[in-house]
C-alpha cells in the first residue's frame, strides 16, 4: 500500500498570514517614520542650535571672566556648569519634538528621581565636591601654601573641585578629599611671610641669668635668618633637673625650609656665643645614694673589703 502525503493548507496559511503581517509592520514603521521625519529634522536643528549656543556662550564666559580674579579650577567648575545646563535644555526641547507625547515634567520627575538615587549612591563624591567648591569659593587656601590638616602637611599643589593635591617636604604626593579640608582645622603655615619660632636653652644653676640672656639675645639678634623689626624675646622658663631653662622666640620665614635653616643658624649662634662667654651649658647631673655600704676591690688585695672596714 503506498500513502501519498499531501501539504496541510494550515501550514501554507501560517506562512501567508506571518508575511503578511511582517510586511504590514514594516510599512506602518516606514509610515510613521516618514510621519516623524520633520520632527527629527527638528529634532536635529535644536541639538545643531544648542551646540552652537554652547560654544557662543563659553567664548562669552570666557572673556568676562578673563580678567576677573577666579581661580581656574572655579572658572573651569563655572564653565561646565553652563554648558551642562544649556545642553539639558537642548536635549530637553529636542526629546520633546521627537515624543510629542512625553511632557516636560515627567522629564523633570524623572530626573529628580534620579538624581536622588545618584546622590545616596554617591554621597561621598557629591561631599567632596560641595566641600571643594566652597573651598574655591571662600579661598581660604592658596597655591603654594603650606598647611597641616590632621597627619598631612604639606605645600598645595593644586585644587580641584573634588580633592586637593599636597607635595609633602619628603616629596610625597597626596591626594586629600576636600571634605576632610573642611570639616577639619587646617594650619596655614605660609598665610603670613613670617611665623614664630622658638628654641629651649638651658644654662648651669650658677651662672647669672641676667649676663646669660644679655648674651643669648646678643647672639640671636642681627643674624640673617631673624627677621628684621621682630623683636627677640628670651625669657627664662622653668627650672630644669641640672639647668635653668631659657625659652628662646624669635621670627623668621614661614616656609618649613626657612625654618629649619633658621633655627640651625640660632642654635650654632647660641653655643658659640655662650662657649664665648664661659658659661656652661649643662648636661644632667646624677647623684647615687645608696642604702647599704658597697664593697670597694682596692688594688693589691685579693677579694677586697667592705668601705669604712678595719684591714
Amino acid at each position: 500500500m503506498r500513502l501519498e502525503l499531501e501539504d496541510d493548507p494550515l501550514d501554507a496559511f501560517s506562512v501567508s498570514n506571518a508575511w503578511d503581517l511582517l510586511l504590514k509592520s514594516l510599512q506602518d514603521m516606514f509610515r510613521g517614520f516618514v510621519q516623524h521625519l520633520p520632527n527629527l529634522l527638528i529634532a536635529l536643528v535644536v541639538i545643531a542650535l544648542t551646540w552652537a549656543l554652547a560654544s557662543g556662550a563659553r567664548r562669552i564666559y570666557w572673556r568676562l571672566v578673563q580678567k576677573r580674579r577666579l581661580r581656574r579650577s572655579l572658572k573651569d567648575l563655572f564653565e561646565k556648569l553652563i554648558l551642562i545646563a544649556i545642553w539639558c535644555i537642548g536635549l530637553l526641547a529636542a526629546s520633546i519634538v521627537v515624543f510629542p507625547s512625553v511632557k516636560p515634567e515627567s522629564i523633570l520627575a524623572g530626573l529628580g528621581l534620579s538624581s536622588i538615587a545618584i546622590g545616596f549612591a554617591f554621597k561621598d563624591v557629591v561631599e567632596n565636591f560641595f566641600a571643594g567648591f566652597l573651598i574655591l569659593i571662600r579661598e581660604p587656601l592658596e597655591m603654594g601654601d603650606f598647611i597641616k590638616c590632621q597627619d598631612v602637611e604639606g605645600k598645595v599643589e593644586s585644587i580641584t573641585i573634588r580633592d586637593t593635591l599636597i607635595r609633602q617636604t619628603d616629596g610625597q604626593r597626596v591626594i586629600v578629599p576636600n571634605a576632610m579640608l573642611f570639616k577639619n582645622p587646617v594650619w596655614i603655615r605660609t598665610d603670613q611671610e613670617v611665623r614664630r619660632t622658638s628654641v629651649t636653652c638651658g644654662v648651669a644653676y650658677d651662672v647669672d641669668l641676667e649676663q646669660a640672656q644679655r648674651v643669648i639675645r646678643g647672639a640671636v639678634e642681627g643674624l640673617e635668618s631673624v627677621a628684621k623689626g621682630r623683636d627677640v624675646q628670651v625669657y627664662a622658663s622653668e627650672f630644669g633637673s641640672s639647668s635653668v631653662d631659657f625659652e628662646v622666640t624669635w621670627w623668621t620665614g614661614s616656609k618649613p625650609g626657612e625654618v629649619r635653616r633658621s633655627r640651625d643658624e640660632v642654635l650654632t649662634s647660641i653655643k658659640g656665643a655662650l662657649d664665648e662667654a664661659g658659661i656652661e651649658i649643662p648636661f644632667p647631673y646624677r647623684t647615687l645614694t645608696f642604702k647599704e655600704a658597697l664593697r670597694v676591690d682596692r688594688a693589691g688585695e685579693g677579694s677586697g673589703a667592705t668601705e669604712g672596714e678595719d684591714d
